[in-house]
């Protein structure tokens, strides 16, 4: 235990690892090579309340910290980013703007869903011409009645093909760029809605990632999320601590190479000599260690300062960026450390390192946060 968290945080974490070598560990693998997340462990990560961790106890979740979202999310990664990513969705994409931004009926008619795992709610940010300029995106919501109809196609929406809602980001009124936008609940099933193909991606293949297709869709007014033109806003604030959880996903995925890989020299030999014998290989460890445990404290104080109650739009986007390139230069040094070995799929280090690679991209590209972080420092 540290600084940073108490006996319960912990206890919390202790759960989350147990369940992570349990049940993910043995499966991890498999669930990569056939594109699949196995709804019995969706089940379980409900049952044991990894997805209303955030959300408040009246709304049928735990109404935990930012802290405890950590402690759970980091051990996750360290055995399978996928199940990780499901998590984050559930306590940020999918239930933060509502905290944020919705009314009390829209709180009790989805919160619960997302808490239970009823629903999975996927976040309809990026479009095809609109990834780190989101305020160019090119979908449409038109006043009708009281309806909207929106039109457009999103991309890249994790978890979209299994979705019940979709958390659809529209221009209402496109003059005003970004400060024109609103967003909408989208029940996945309604007429003009239909998802494109599953993306075959790199790393992360146990989570489906599709474009969500909107075809004069038609939406009560009761199911915008906040005030009109102001969509945007809820956006921008539901990524802070959205990049939280990818700074958890960081530490937690390189520090599961780190136990790969120190496992690994301690019993290889070249040479006659273990490789951890080698000053060489010594040196190279101890310089991914420290600059992992720097990426973990910068992770550990932006959950912090968020319970506290202070901004954390610099501390996230500095934990985000540091965390996410240090894990992609720790999978990789550690990757090496295996040799040939590292480059074939029967070692777990390989999947590992595809995994990694997205997180400097998803939810704000690296330089996406530096443009965040000397945003805050200059204004």
């Amino acid at each position: 235990m540290n600084a940073f968290f108490n006996e319960d945080h912990e206890a919390l974490r202790q759960l989350a690892r147990d369940f992570a070598e349990r049940e993910l560990e043995p499966i991890a693998h498999e669930i990569d090579e056939e594109e699949y997340f196995p709804v019995e462990v969706f089940n379980e990560m409900a049952e044991m309340g990894f997805f209303g961790l955030k959300i408040p106890e009246e709304y049928g979740g735990s109404g935990l910290d930012a802290r405890a979202y950590v402690c759970v999310m980091e051990e996750l990664s360290k055995k399978c980013v996928s199940a990780a990513v499901l998590v984050s969705a559930a306590n940020t994409l999918g239930c933060e703007p509502l905290l944020l931004a919705g009314t009390e009926e829209q709180k009790n008619k989805y919160l619960p869903q997302v808490a239970s795992g009823e629903a999975f709610i996927a976040f309809g940010l990026t479009e095809p011409n609109a990834g780190s300029d989101a305020g160019s995106m090119t979908t449409r919501a038109e006043e009708d009645g009281d309806d909207y109809i929106i039109n457009g196609r999103k991309c890249f929406i994790t978890g979209a093909p299994f979705a019940k809602y979709c958390m659809v980001f529209a221009k209402t009124d496109p003059e005003k760029g970004a400060k024109g936008i609103s967003c909408f609940f989208v029940d996945m099933s309604l007429p003009g809605v239909s998802i494109g193909k599953n993306e075959d991606k790199m790393g992360q293949r146990a989570i489906a990632t599709s474009d969500v297709i909107l075809e004069d869709v038609r939406v009560p007014k009761s199911e915008m999320l906040g005030e009109v033109n102001l969509g945007f806003i809820t956006a921008m604030k539901t990524l802070s601590m959205g990049r939280i959880g990818v700074g958890c996903q960081s530490i937690g995925l390189a520090q599961g190479a780190m136990d790969l890989a120190v496992k690994h020299i301690k019993e290889r030999k070249q040479f006659g000599r273990r490789l951890c014998d080698f000053q060489a290989i010594q040196f190279e460890m101890a310089k991914l260690e420290t600059k992992l445990n720097a990426a973990r404290l910068l992770v550990y104080n932006a959950a912090f300062e968020k319970d506290m109650g202070n901004d954390v739009t610099k501390a996230a986007a500095m934990a985000k960026f540091f965390a996410s390139e240090t894990c992609l230069e720790v999978v990789s040094g550690c990757l090496q450390m295996f040799g040939g070995y590292g480059y074939s799929k029967e070692y777990p280090i390989e999947r590992l390192y595809r995994d990694a690679r997205v997180l400097t991209i998803y939810e704000g590209t690296s330089q996406i946060q530096q443009i965040v972080i000397a945003g805050q420092m200059l204004k």
